[in-house]
């Protein structure tokens, strides 16, 4: 019989007679059964409610059809690679969505964003020689998508606005999306059709289903790690348009077995959390939380940010989210401390689900703080060694950076723990002493750290090119902090989107390794 699909062909038997002891009797018949097809496993579930939206008219009850299984797609998932030379076939979207749909804005060299030569020249004229680009995967790499649901239930349209308008474009064969989410999407428009579900109408306020959320897992031990991405599960979250679980239209929910997302969770069947592997750690997600799209490519970036983290560091990561990065460090350098920061509260419970599958011997203090690092940064950075940041795409809040660059100055200066820096120690406002405690404290270590330790290792993240040009000429124009290395990374093919991995030393300890260097060299 042929191989599955996908897999290399069965190897050719060797022509070559083995010499093998004659058996004194025939070995017995064994009759082998093939195996029946794996079902696609079921999508997640849980529920999110918005705020309710003007009352319509009461309509007709109808009586809802069982939404029938449709099978999962595959296809094979190359490991994300180094920028190099192609063909141009192998770089061209050939999407039929494309010029309609605002997802994508250039459709060839989709390996090359039309940015990336800016970069490039940017980071060479800092003095980056050793400047890197990964490609990552060209199709099918998107793992997180948000979906307007629009148009009726004969014809529901499924997909994204068109650029500047509301009106939204149907895109039910996306090649940007994991097969997964096309074949959720095409069995929820099968729902929505024999349900009789209303689309909501935005104009009139009117209808039942708003929004879709699809997120990819990938990490299933049950199967070999090679087949993992091909057959990722996906969890589906609906935006309902509706008070809460129990008014009328609401009674299809069970029907369509996902979930509505919210002020309100509600588990309503599958799996209750999402989990994926990220940098080595197990990470649970809640629909409200912020996850990466393209799951390979910050994999790949997280594996590069881990050797810029010296072992046993006390490192704070602000902008943290569900605080993945920090606990990949927390995990793969041996630090002695990990503070992540985050302003959405609604992370905390991701956070805590994620923490627990952490070693009990991690040697590590971890705390989870819920406030805005913008407010107090300078309180943030003491006490650590390393800072990493991960901003929004409009970049750094000015206080973060004037605080960045105080630090560097202090240093400099040979301020002592009684400086102006550290007068944020005698703090009595109520509400800052409460956002100064950890939400979430994890100690598996007896370490005090050093209220004379500031960051010497600055690690920004961007999304954002435009921001991240003026934040990095900032620091480095102030001889606060010296650009020491800088990654490139194609989250978003077929946008002009680059994601960026930098990497600042503080300038005094720059100068003198530079000084060490050029030492080495008169005396060679």
């Amino acid at each position: 019989m042929p191989p599955p699909a996908g897999l290399a062909p069965w190897p050719t038997p060797s022509a070559t007679p083995l010499t093998t002891p004659t058996p004194t009797r025939p070995p017995p018949r064994v009759r082998v059964r093939p195996p029946h097809p794996t079902p696609p496993p079921p999508p997640y579930t849980r529920v999110r409610i918005p705020p309710p939206a003007p009352t319509p008219p009461p309509k007709p009850r109808l009586e809802p059809a069982a939404p029938s299984q449709i099978p999962a797609t595959t296809s094979t998932t190359p490991p994300p690679t180094t920028v190099s030379a192609a063909s141009s076939s192998s770089t061209c979207l050939d999407c039929v969505h494309f010029g309609k749909c605002s997802g994508c804005t250039h459709e060839t060299d989709l390996d090359k964003p039309p940015v990336l030569q800016e970069v490039a020249n940017f980071f060479k004229g800092h003095g980056i020689g050793d400047f890197t680009f990964s490609r990552g995967r060209l199709f099918e790499w998107r793992c997180r998508a948000k979906l307007a649901v629009r148009g009726t239930p004969e014809n529901p349209l499924i997909g994204l606005y068109q650029e500047g308008t509301h009106v939204v474009t149907d895109i039910p064969e996306c090649r940007a999306h994991h097969p997964s989410i096309n074949a959720a999407i095409k069995l929820l428009r099968q729902g929505i059709s024999e349900l009789n579900i209303q689309p909501f109408d935005e104009d009139a306020g009117t209808g039942e289903l708003r929004y879709v959320q699809m997120a990819v897992t990938t990490y299933n031990t049950s199967i070999p790690v090679a087949q993992r991405y091909e057959q990722g599960k996906v969890q589906v979250t609906l935006v309902w348009n509706s008070r809460d679980e129990r008014s009328k239209n609401a009674e299809k929910l069970s029907l369509l077995i996902e979930i509505i997302f919210g002020h309100k969770w509600r588990h309503l069947q599958g799996e209750r959390d999402l989990w994926e592997r990220y940098g080595g750690v197990d990470i649970s997600l809640d629909p409200c939380s912020f996850g990466q799209a393209n799951t390979l490519s910050f994999n790949a970036l997280l594996h590069k940010l881990n050797k810029y983290v010296p072992r046993g560091s006390t490192v704070v990561d602000l902008y943290s989210g569900a605080g993945v990065i920090g606990l990949s460090i927390a995990a793969s350098r041996k630090c002695r401390s990990v503070k992540c920061v985050e302003i959405n509260k609604q992370s905390k419970m991701s956070f805590e689900k994620s923490a627990s599958r952490l070693p009990t011997n991690l040697g590590c203090t971890i705390t989870w703080h819920n406030t805005d690092a913008s407010v107090e940064p300078v309180h943030w950075l003491e006490g650590s060694s390393v800072v990493i940041v991960d901003p929004p795409r409009k970049g750094l809040h000015p206080t973060v950076i004037s605080a960045l660059q105080k630090v560097a100055f202090s240093e400099r200066k040979a301020y002592k723990a009684k400086s102006s820096l550290t007068k944020v120690k005698d703090e009595k406002r109520p509400w800052i002493l409460r956002a100064r405690e950890a939400d979430v404290h994890i100690d598996n270590a007896s370490t005090e750290e050093s209220s004379e330790t500031w960051p010497e290792t600055l690690i920004y993240i961007s999304c954002g090119w435009e921001s991240f040009k003026k934040d990095c000429k900032s620091l480095i124009s102030s001889k606060a902090w010296q650009l020491e290395n800088a990654h490139a990374f194609n989250f978003f093919p077929g946008t002009d989107s680059i994601e960026i991995l930098a990497i600042f030393k503080r300038e005094s300890e720059a100068g003198q390794k530079k000084k060490k260097k050029s030492k080495k060299k008169k005396t060679k």
